[in-house]
């Protein structure tokens, strides 16, 4: 559900006024006798931060006002609001640009997503009257898509398997009219996916490579390829318990590359887009893929396992290669797939890489405009030589626990040639604080940033 109301509905509204702190002393004085004394009965001082319902003649909340520290308005301005105010409608009583209106517009809605499918009580939050100048199409889809993401990364894998990974593509496939090819379980041979197949032979549900397309042919090639290791126990280099509670988001790169291409589909961006996901579970099996073994590529190319626990960097593998044998315009993956990028920036920022200037300073500038954070690792060719192998082409574990997202990302890029421009997102996808806007639980990367850079790009 988008919790706002359309410009156009006849309900009564309530309104915020939004005062600067600086501004706050003045704007007391201009209020009446009975809102000043309720200002000084409940001590409001006026801070940055802070609101305060004002009571009309029944009792009711007649207004609000809500201080804040500057002029500026971006997507989490006011994403504090929906849970601290009273459950009513309100509008803004403020003038914004059309792309500021957009912007708190989706902070707010955003702010109202609560995982609620095995709860039984829903939270009630504040509702908002859309601005007059909000792109509503915009605020919908973009709210629609990063739930879409968040709800796929919450969900348990008992519920998000491969089969379920499947069918949430499938349903995202058919609404825009899609074709969608699964491989699935021996089929992976037959159709030289045979990384993807290694990783995911064990587990109960059989692996399989999602692949849609949808768009004119002849358009420019935009292709999203996301890790969807719906679980990860670490295969036979079992990971401790501890490290496996949170593994059912280890298919965030999936949910990424979903919730992108439904922004992609829905506002027509004149590409030709396909979204590639390779979904498996990493279980523990008398046929598991074992440390040691050497796995050929779809590329050709010969991979020594040196941990079973780098799985993902396999099954992206298989579906880099597949992307590049179209040379596609743009090549764009999204994967949860090192500790060591967690340890480099952080768990709210998105570690990118991508050896194309023009592209990462378009996706940065992006970045900072959306709130949607990313920093820019080194595709340091000196470290090339950690994932030499004696026996292979390559070794998909470090020589060193130095620098792994690095590795990672340098053994992604030997997949990656044809593409004539690449960008790698290692991400959490997940939130483990809560920010307004932001809730604890599954939370989308990058996709804002990259949906900007693409509408820009192609002119719509």
């Amino acid at each position: 559900m988008i919790p706002f109301i359309s410009q156009f509905d006849d309900i009564s509204t309530v309104p915020i006024s939004i005062v600067q702190a600086d501004a706050f002393d003045a704007w007391r004085e201009g209020q009446s006798e009975r809102d000043k004394n309720w200002i000084a009965a409940n001590r409001f001082e006026g801070k940055a931060g802070t609101q305060l319902c004002l009571p009309g003649d029944d009792g009711s909340v007649a207004s609000v006002v809500c201080i804040r520290d500057k002029d500026t308005w971006d997507i989490w301005s006011l994403a504090d609001l929906p849970a601290n105010l009273p459950p009513d409608v309100y509008h803004l009583d403020v003038s914004l640009t059309d792309e500021e209106a957009t912007n708190v517009a989706i902070g707010w809605s955003l702010a109202t997503y609560v995982f609620d499918r095995y709860k039984a009580a829903p939270k009630r939050f504040a509702t908002l009257r859309l601005p007059l100048n909000a792109d509503a199409d915009q605020v919908a889809r973009t709210v629609f898509a990063t739930n879409l993401a968040r709800d796929l990364v919450n969900i348990p894998t008992g519920d998000m398997g491969p089969k379920a990974l499947e069918s949430a593509a499938s349903q995202i496939a058919a609404e825009f009219e899609a074709r969608q090819i699964n491989v699935v379980g021996d089929d992976l041979l037959t159709y030289h996916y045979p990384m993807v197949h290694a990783v995911g032979r064990a587990a109960d549900q059989a692996p399989r490579l999602i692949d849609m397309v949808w768009g004119d042919a002849d358009a420019p090639k935009v292709t999203l390829v996301g890790k969807g290791v719906c679980f990860d126990t670490g295969g036979l280099d079992l990971k401790p318990s501890s490290a496996m509670l949170l593994m059912k988001k280890d298919m965030g790169g999936a949910a990424m590359a979903l919730g992108l291409a439904y922004m992609i589909m829905d506002a027509g961006l004149p590409v030709r887009l396909r979204v590639l996901i390779p979904a498996v579970e990493n279980s523990v099996s008398s046929n598991s893929y074992r440390p040691g073994d050497v796995l050929t590529s779809r590329s050709g190319k010969t991979v020594e396992i040196g941990n079973t626990d780098a799985e993902g960097r396999l099954v992206l593998a298989d579906a880099l290669t597949a992307a590049g044998e179209e040379e596609p315009d743009l090549l764009i993956d999204f994967a949860t797939l090192t500790g060591a990028a967690r340890v480099a920036v952080g768990e709210e920022i998105a570690a990118t890489f991508t050896d194309d200037e023009d592209l990462f300073d378009a996706i940065r500038r992006h970045a900072e405009t959306e709130k949607d954070p990313v920093w820019r690792l080194p595709l340091w060719s000196e470290y090339r030589s950690m994932i030499d192998s004696p026996i292979a082409d390559l070794n998909n574990s470090g020589s060193s626990p130095m620098g792994g997202a690095i590795t990672a990302a340098l053994f992604l890029k030997e997949f990656t040639a044809k593409a004539k421009s690449w960008v790698h997102f290692d991400i959490m996808a997940y939130n483990k604080r809560a920010r307004p806007g932001r809730p604890v639980g599954g939370e989308a990367f990058a996709i804002r940033a990259m949906f900007a850079l693409l509408r820009e790009r192609y002119g719509r």
